[in-house]
């Protein structure tokens, strides 16, 4: 999707709006569902569902928090969580508490061109599958080493034993 009115905007506007188009949009999308769902329970299928549409409820409401957030770095996967969260009736503190994450990284994701890194490596994975699947693992293990190496500047700065350098002994009188 386009959003050439904020080409040339600073990020920190860029990255609000998307915010906020996300969030409003997902909780649309939410509401229809939780319409649908009430429309659902009073029909003939929701009455012979019964206790499994209630069952279902209980592990959508238990478990699907994460997916609501994870569901937001998916590709037409994210419309449908949200509107199955709404119908099956998610708890709103929890749909809330997972959609705002969720909504956080989209916004990110879109307004630092990440969509752009996606569409690269799809149209290589279309030419050359095992070519993608190289650029996917050399990625993975240079974020593998970058956080390797940043533990062990971090363990160097500290004097290696996690007291932040601190090797002085306390002696029992000191310590009480």
């Amino acid at each position: 999707m386009e959003y050439e009115f904020l080409r040339g905007q600073p990020f920190w506007i860029v990255y609000a709006a998307l915010f906020a188009i996300v969030f409003l949009r997902t909780q649309a999308t939410y509401w229809i569902g939780r319409g649908v769902g009430a429309g659902l329970h009073r029909s003939r299928l929701g009455v012979r569902a019964g206790h499994r549409l209630g069952r279902a409820e209980h592990l959508i409401n238990r478990f699907g928090p994460p997916v609501v957030t994870v569901s937001y770095v998916t590709v037409g996967f994210q419309t449908a969580v949200q509107l199955a969260a709404g119908a099956m009736r998610m708890s709103f503190p929890r749909y809330l508490a997972a959609m705002v994450p969720g909504c956080a990284v989209w916004a990110a994701i879109y307004s630092l061109g990440g969509m752009a890194v996606v569409a690269a490596w799809w149209n290589l994975f279309l030419r050359s599958p095992w070519l993608a699947a190289g650029v996917a693992a050399a990625a993975a293990a240079a974020v593998a080493v970058a956080l390797v190496l940043r533990r062990r500047r971090r363990r160097a700065a500290t004097g290696g034993d996690g007291t932040g350098g601190d090797t002085s002994e306390k002696t029992p009188a000191a310590s009480a």
